[in-house]
């Protein structure tokens, strides 16, 4: 069974709640469903879902009950598709879709029930719903910023909220750093005030008083009604990253959840000040991966319940007198416990003594169908790109309590592997590690070809006339069959490769991004295209960088978060990795060879063997095998990995002749997985552990980026950065116990490095589409469409990407 009652308990409770046909409905649901499978995710947590759940469209962010209750509305903000929901939560069926052209976040009822409202994104709109009968119909929008041109996005509608009397309607405008005051009887913005940077969630209490979380700040921006306007109140510092809110029912507790922190604060907002902190992080890990982001309240306002994000749960804390501010509440805050849910949920309702949690990514990727080539002219499907295959979901579960939520507290925990032992491991004498960084290959893509591991030689793009180097590095050092990045794409790849975790304004954001529903690439320590001195995007705990200045190690950076200044000399986006980076190598930059870049690198390096020192931790970023795909003139697709190649064997084979060879570890891992097929799942990717001590063999376990991470953390005795390397499963077993030095020999690829993409070809009319100047041109799909048929021939059907239920499948 799903749910773990006592049957003696569920009959008594059902017998009391008999008459609410919606709780009935649910434990009914519940107690019937058959016990869950479990399944690993790319993160490499596993889901153990309880309740029912109804499946849903892409990444849903925000959700509302109807007036009566009735229906649930929810609004989509996905790569697929953006607009709203509406589902029947007795019957468990969606009863309605009604797609906008943007979404994002903000969904809320007017107080008199007979509209709905809802956010529209880079559209710039508010989108009004006349609600009648259990349906919505679309009655008309409200333009944010007449004057601007339709889909600016400069504006950027998130999270909405009502007065009292239901004649405002307040919208944090998350690119504009402010909050519109709409009068809804004229349909128009009559006042707007400043919030801090990137405004998303609103609250307004019974006296009219208006709360708006700084998601990009360390505030909440309170603002008092005064004769039919805001004036400005209270900054109430509440810690960085502030995003959702939840409002007592007297108004005098404000609950604001910091998703990159595992905290939630408490604000007395008579005083508004913070009077307690509660936290969510895993027990005996990091305070970061918990990621909570969604509260309800009970009733009573004596219990609330949280979004856990990346736990995959809903957390139940007991709030104490003092906190809650509620009759009858006694003692202090407890967390009771955790129920377990489907990937990402974003937000949590709770009605009648049943709980809702809306899942972003619901059970994961799946099986995806063919798909279309450039230049025909078919509808294309974005199931078959990473971020199109998650489908969200709402998941539907009795309030458990007592033993039943001792259960499943347990089975969140397995899930989450904090009962994993996790001793430091002997590892051999490394006092070296260089951490390569590349872009975005599948496993099939490059190893489909070995015939020692579990490859597809059909999805082969760069077979070992273009990648001599990794096959070769494969062949004596070690083949991981069962690699799987964290991570989509570039921008939440950066930070699961640097920080073992990525935060939840990279997982809401990316998919309108990169379905070119407008903002910018808020990545790599950039906000809005400039370098800002609060990150957005910031992870709680930092990257690797901050780990090695913590432990007082020495540290070089050849790339990463890379750009140039004013001068042309290369720098970085954060100030300590900005110290410790190399001028003279370039970041991403297409123009630039990887035989540049390593020319950069050995000119330290031979430095570094001069001088008998070299960092203990080196960042090195080899990008070129993302390729420019049929751009005119520039290096076509296998140019470019053959260059990315060969640049790698270079590295190897410096190191292999240095004193450092002896102590030093390399490990070789894209960002992400997303431009290419693979016959087991979208996210498996090329690994390469290299080092004396590592020898040839297949290693067939399941291990990711965060796992990595988790390595390198051990072998430098850095501290956890999130709960993902500190519970993860780093590679001890990889290991011989004596070394081999002999040197490596870089091998120069067959394929001609200067081989360029001509200019009059559909490939290169399809590529003036995409912008190169990014790691992820925008529309992914279609570059991956591109580089399919370029290297495949246009009449090979394109396979599209598929994953399987279990990650860690041995093979056959």
């Amino acid at each position: 069974m799903v749910m773990t009652f006592d049957t003696r308990v569920t009959g008594r409770i059902f017998q009391r709640f008999a008459r609410i046909p919606l709780f009935a409905a649910l434990v009914i649901a519940a107690c019937s469903r058959p016990e869950a499978n479990t399944h690993r995710l790319p993160t490499g947590v596993s889901l153990d879902p309880a309740g029912s759940s109804i499946e849903l469209g892409s990444m849903p962010l925000a959700m509302a009950f109807s007036p009566d209750s009735a229906r649930v509305v929810v609004l989509l903000c996905g790569l697929r598709e953006q607009g709203i929901q509406v589902v029947d939560p007795i019957r468990r069926k969606v009863r309605q879709t009604l797609v906008q052209p943007a979404a994002f976040l903000g969904l809320a009822f007017a107080p008199d029930g007979h509209f709905l409202f809802a956010s529209g994104g880079n559209q710039d709109v508010v989108y009004r719903y006349a609600w009648h009968a259990d349906s919505a119909t679309l009655a008309d929008s409200i333009r944010l910023d007449p004057k601007g041109a339709v889909g600016q996005g400069a504006r950027y509608p998130s999270g909405l909220g009502f007065s009292p009397d239901g004649r405002w309607l307040y919208v944090a405008e998350n690119l504009a750093d402010s909050l519109a005051v709409v009068d809804l009887g004229s349909g128009r913005v009559v006042q707007r005030v400043a919030t801090g940077r990137y405004p998303y969630g609103v609250v307004v209490g019974p006296d009219g008083r208006v709360y708006v979380s700084a998601w990009g700040g360390s505030w909440i921006a309170a603002f008092n009604p005064r004769d039919g306007r805001l004036v400005a109140g209270s900054r109430i510092p509440v810690g960085r990253h502030p995003s959702a809110l939840a409002l007592n029912a007297r108004g005098t507790r404000l609950f604001v959840a910091r998703a990159s922190y595992d905290r939630i604060a408490v604000v007395e907002t008579g005083r508004d000040s913070v009077i307690a902190e509660l936290s969510d992080a895993a027990a005996q890990g990091p305070p970061e991966g918990a990621t909570p982001n969604g509260l309800a309240l009970s009733r009573d306002g004596r219990t609330l319940y949280v979004a856990e994000a990346d736990n995959n749960a809903t957390a139940v804390f007991a709030l104490g007198r003092a906190t809650s501010d509620a009759p009858g509440a006694e003692g202090g805050d407890k967390l009771l416990g955790r129920v377990p849910v489907e990937w990402y949920p974003t937000a949590v309702l709770l009605r009648d003594q049943a709980l809702f949690v809306l899942n972003g990514k619901g059970l994961g990727t799946g099986p995806n169908p063919r798909r279309r080539q450039p230049g025909v002219k078919a509808a294309p499907d974005a199931r078959s790109y990473t971020l199109g295959q998650t489908t969200g979901s709402l998941t539907a579960i009795a309030v458990p309590t007592g033993r039943a939520l001792d259960a499943l507290s347990r089975r969140v925990a397995r899930a989450e592997g904090w009962n994993r032992a996790r001793a430091r491991a002997a590892y051999p004498p490394f006092q070296h590690v260089i951490y390569v960084i590349k872009e975005n290959r599948t496993y099939d893509q490059v190893f489909g070809d070995l015939s020692a591991g579990d490859g597809d030689t059909s999805l082969v793009y760069f077979p070992r006339a273009v990648t001599p180097n990794h096959h070769a590095l494969a062949e004596r050092f070690g083949l991981y069959d069962r690699f799987f990045v964290n991570a989509e794409v570039s921008g939440d790849g950066h930070d699961w490769t640097t920080a073992a975790y990525a935060p939840d304004y990279v997982e809401k954001t990316i998919p309108s991004l990169y379905s070119d529903r407008g903002r910018s690439y808020d990545f790599e320590g950039e906000n809005r295209d400039t370098i800002p001195e609060d990150d957005v995007n910031e992870t709680g705990t930092g990257y690797l960088w901050d780990a090695a200045a913590r432990a007082g190690i020495t540290m070089r950076n050849y790339g990463e978060f890379a750009l140039r200044d004013h001068s042309g000399r290369w720098t970085a986006t954060k100030p300590l990795l900005a110290a410790n980076t190399a001028p003279a190598f370039p970041g991403w930059d297409l123009d630039i060879t990887d035989q540049k870049r390593v020319d950069a690198w050995l000119e330290e390096f031979r430095g570094f063997v001069a001088a008998g020192r070299m960092p203990a931790l080196s960042f090195l970023r080899l990008p070129n095998d993302h390729t420019a795909g049929g751009k005119a003139g520039a290096p076509t697709p296998r140019a470019y990995v053959a260059d990315n190649d060969l640049a790698l064997g270079r590295v190897i084979e410096a190191l292999s002749r240095s004193p450092f060879w002896k102590n030093t570890i390399v490990f070789v891992v894209e960002d992400d997985a997303q431009d290419g097929p693979d016959h087991v799942d979208s996210h498996r990717s090329p690994l390469l552990v290299v080092s004396a001590y590592t020898g040839p063999g297949v290693v067939h376990r399941f291990a990711n980026t965060s796992d990595v991470v988790a390595t390198i953390g051990d072998i430098l005795k850095l501290e956890s950065l999130s709960q993902f390397d500190h519970f993860g499963r780093p590679l001890t077993e990889i290991y011989s116990p004596k070394p081999d030095l002999s040197p490596y020999a870089a091998i120069v690829p067959r394929v001609p490095l200067d081989e360029r993409n001509r200019a009059q070809t559909a490939a290169a009319r399809e590529t003036r589409r995409l912008n190169l100047a990014r790691e992820d041109p925008g529309d992914e799909d279609l570059f991956n469409r591109i580089l399919w048929a370029m290297i495949k021939g246009p009449r090979q059907p394109y396979p599209g990407k598929q994953r399987v239920a279990l990650l860690e499948r041995q093979r056959g």
